[in-house]
C-alpha cells in the first residue's frame, strides 16, 4: 500500500494499493476489450458527445470533495483548488464534447496519383495510458482524458502515487456517468507503473506530465517500442519586463505567476528578467506581493499559500535556495520556514535578487514559490535569456503591446503571454525541447488519439 500524507498537517489522510504487473496488465486488458468490442470508439461521435456532459455534471457534483481532498493530499489552497480541480476539468470536457459533436471522421478528395478518389478517415487510436502530475491531479488527467475519450480511445489513468486518493473520485463520476464498462480504467502505485504502461503491447499511446527526468525515460520506453507520447513536462519559464511596464499594474498578475500554488506550477514564471534600470523596482514590487500572501491551513477560506506537496518537496527548495546564495544570490524576503504554522510542510515564499543567468538556480526547474531577479542590458539579451532552457511558457510585461508581440516572435517557447499569462482551453497548449512534446487543449490535443487512414477507390463507371 502507498501511504498518503497531508503536507499541511503531516498525518496519514489514507492509503491506495501499489500495483505490480498483473494490476497494470488487468487494466490495458480491460480498456482492450473495450475499445475492440466498438461500443465506445465506434459509437457516434455525438453519443460520446452526450456522455462526455454526463461525466462532466457527475464531477461537477462533486465539486466540493474533489477539491477538498486534493487539498488535503497536496496542499493547494481551497479555493484554488475548487477552481482546478474541479470547475476547469469540469469547462475541459464540455469543450471537448462540443468539438465531438462536429467532429467530421471522413474526408474524401480526388486522388492526384490514379483515376479515382481518396477517403480519409480519422480514427481513435486505441488504447491510450494518461499518467498524470500530483501538483494540478484532476485538471491535468482531464487534460488528457477529455480529448482522449472525445476522439473514442478507451483510457488507462494512473495518477501520481501521492495525489492517488481524488482519482477515486474520477472513477466514481465516470460510473455516475454510465460509461460502458473498461472505457476508464485506474492503477495507483510507483513511477515503476508508469514504466509497464508504456511498455505494454495493449497500449497505443502515452501521455505524461511530470519532471523532465522521468519524461525522458517514458520517452525512451515510447521510442524503443514505437510509440507515439506526448509530454507535458514543466519547466522555467521567463517573464521579460521591459524599460516601459507598468509595475504597478503588472505586480499582481507577476506575483500570483511566481507564488501560486506554492510556485508549484509547470510553468510559473520564476526567473524574472529586468532591465537595470528598473532592477530595484521590480525587486520592491515582488517583495510586496510575496508579503501580501496569508500562509496557513489551505482547507481556510483566506489561505492564499498553502505548504509545498512533501517534505521531500520542500527539502529540495531549501536546498536550491541555499546554492542559489552560494553561488551570490540575495535574499531579499523569505528563504526560510515560516514560524507558524510549526507542522506542515511550509516555505516562505521567497525573492532572490543579484540571480545571474548561469546559476543552476536560474536554469532548473525549482516548483516552489521562489522568484529569482535578473539584470539584462537590451531586449536581445532578455530574449536570448529567455530562450536558454525550457520551453514551455514566458511572458512579455510593456505598455506597448505591439512590443510584446514582437518579443514573442522571437521566443523559442509554446505559449506565450503579453501583459498576462492564461491558458486557453481552446488553444494549444504544450512546450518545446526540455519541456516536452505534444499539446493539450484546443482541437490541436485530439491529434494525439486519432489516427488518419487513406482508402484508396477507382474510378466508377
Amino acid at each position: 500500500m502507498i501511504t498518503i500524507v497531508n503536507p499541511a498537517s503531516e498525518e496519514v489522510v489514507g492509503a491506495v494499493p501499489a500495483a505490480v504487473g498483473v494490476d497494470v496488465d488487468k487494466a490495458v486488458r480491460s480498456a482492450r476489450r473495450a475499445f475492440d468490442d466498438g461500443k465506445w470508439a465506434a459509437c457516434a461521435p455525438a453519443d460520446r458527445a452526450d456522455a462526455l456532459d454526463r461525466l462532466a455534471a457527475a464531477l461537477e457534483a462533486r465539486t466540493e470533495e474533489a477539491a477538498r481532498l486534493v487539498t488535503a493530499e497536496m496542499g493547494m489552497p481551497i479555493a484554488y483548488s475548487r477552481q482546478h480541480n474541479a470547475a476547469a476539468p469540469c469547462a475541459i470536457l464540455r469543450y471537448y464534447a462540443s468539438l465531438a459533436r462536429g467532429m467530421d471522421t471522413e474526408e474524401t478528395r480526388t486522388a492526384v496519383s490514379f483515376t479515382g478518389r481518396t477517403v480519409i478517415r480519422r480514427e481513435p487510436a486505441g488504447v491510450a495510458a494518461v499518467i498524470a502530475s500530483w501538483n494540478y491531479p484532476i485538471m491535468l488527467a482531464f487534460s488528457q482524458l477529455a480529448p482522449a475519450l472525445a476522439a473514442g480511445c478507451t483510457i488507462v489513468l494512473k495518477p501520481a502515487a501521492a495525489t492517488s486518493l481524488s482519482a477515486y473520485i474520477l472513477a466514481e463520476a465516470f460510473e455516475a456517468a454510465d460509461f460502458p464498462p473498461g472505457v476508464f480504467n485506474l492503477v495507483t502505485g510507483t513511477h515503476q507503473v508508469a514504466g509497464l504502461l508504456a511498455r505494454h503491447p495493449g497500449v497505443n499511446t502515452v501521455a505524461f506530465s511530470g519532471p523532465a527526468k522521468q519524461g525522458r525515460w517514458i520517452a525512451s520506453i515510447c521510442g524503443a517500442e514505437l510509440k507515439p507520447a506526448s509530454l507535458e513536462l514543466g519547466g522555467q519559464s521567463a517573464a521579460i519586463v521591459l524599460d516601459d511596464a507598468d509595475l504597478s499594474k503588472a505586480s499582481s498578475s507577476l506575483g500570483a505567476l511566481c507564488f501560486g500554488n506554492s510556485g508549484q506550477t509547470c510553468f510559473a514564471m520564476s526567473r524574472v528578467l529586468v532591465p537595470e534600470r528598473r532592477y530595484d523596482e521590480a525587486v520592491e514590487a515582488l517583495t510586496s506581493q510575496a508579503a501580501s500572501l496569508v500562509i496557513g491551513d489551505p482547507l481556510a477560506e483566506d489561505t492564499t499559500m498553502g505548504p509545498l506537496a512533501s517534505s521531500r518537496r520542500r527539502s529540495d527548495v531549501e536546498g536550491r535556495v541555499r546554492a542559489g546564495v552560494s553561488d551570490g544570490a540575495r535574499v531579499v524576503k523569505g528563504g526560510r520556514r515560516p514560524a507558524s504554522p510549526v507542522r506542515g510542510y511550509f516555505y516562505e515564499p521567497t525573492v532572490l535578487a543579484d540571480v545571474t543567468p548561469g546559476m543552476p538556480i536560474a536554469q532548473e526547474e525549482i516548483c516552489g514559490p521562489v522568484a529569482t531577479v535578473i539584470r539584462y542590458r537590451d531586449e536581445s539579451e532578455a530574449v536570448a535569456f529567455a530562450n536558454d532552457g525550457f520551453g514551455l511558457a514566458a511572458t512579455v510585461w510593456t505598455g506597448d503591446p505591439q512590443r510584446g508581440l514582437d518579443i514573442a516572435k522571437r521566443t523559442r517557447v509554446g505559449t506565450f503571454g503579453v501583459n498576462l499569462y492564461e491558458p486557453d482551453i481552446g488553444s494549444p497548449w504544450g512546450g518545446r525541447g526540455a519541456s516536452g512534446q505534444g499539446s493539450a487543449y484546443g482541437p490541436e490535443g485530439m491529434d494525439a488519439y486519432l489516427t488518419t487512414k487513406s482508402v484508396f477507390l477507382p474510378a466508377f463507371g
